[in-house]
């Protein structure tokens, strides 16, 4: 087993400091009042900073990450999003494409990238650095590469947090400025690499999903801990 394994998609970037710790707020008083009810107020509250502002995928060079030879692809490095407006659904899929990847065909700007389109346009909501945080940092994914790891991922289910549920029963319109809703979603994680078999290990993650009225749903950000 290759030392650089990355198996976790909760896993922080090696070597950088815990997010949680610089986490910032995904919403307005409205969200932060349901998910603090939630019992998902791990997400901190503090002063948009101008690195926040600036939190986008920067270009990887080709020391740190080499690209595939290839500039084009037969497939995407991330697939689309789904259009949808059940945020069920959509947490399933966003699940389904955190768990995943491939080392051996993109690299890990373009995975970033591909990422990048599942997430709101509304830059009062979105929180990048907890979806970037999911993926390995440009050296390990290089490792990675050189080693031809790559992962699947098969979704099992999706449901709302049971305290979600009870704060929003209290105060059914207290969702209505954002419309972000915690999704928490199972199944299990497929992982191989070069000269070896496949495993598969459970994983659950707790999301947070936009799905405003009449549009289709979109990626909010990703809790640092798993709501039952």
């Amino acid at each position: 087993m290759p030392n650089e394994r990355f198996t976790s998609a909760g896993q922080r970037r090696h070597g950088a400091p815990s997010s949680v710790l610089r986490r910032t707020s995904i919403g307005g008083v409205v969200l932060v009042v349901l998910l603090a009810v939630a019992g998902l107020v791990a997400y901190i509250t503090r002063t948009d900073s101008p690195d926040r502002q600036k939190a986008t995928p920067a270009p990887t060079t080709s020391s740190a990450s080499p690209s595939p030879a290839a500039t084009t692809h037969d497939r995407p490095a991330v697939t689309a999003p789904p259009k949808t407006t059940d945020p069920i659904e959509f947490a399933k899929a966003a699940a389904k494409v955190l768990w995943s990847y491939d080392t051996r065909s993109f690299s890990q700007a373009e995975h970033l990238a591909g990422l990048k389109r599942w997430m709101t346009d509304e830059k009062k909501y979105a929180d990048w650095m907890s979806v970037s945080d999911q993926v390995p940092s440009p050296v390990l994914w290089s490792r990675m590469h050189d080693n031809g790891q790559h992962a699947g991922a098969k979704v099992g289910e999706g449901h709302f947090p049971q305290a979600f549920k009870s704060a929003l029963a209290k105060d059914p319109g207290a969702i209505t400025e954002a419309y972000v809703y915690a999704v928490t979603v199972t199944g299990k994680q497929s992982i191989a690499w070069k000269g070896s078999g496949a495993g598969a290990e459970s994983r659950s993650t707790t999301l947070a999903v936009q799905c405003r009225p009449h549009q289709d749903c979109s990626l909010v950000g990703v809790l640092p801990n798993v709501a039952p």
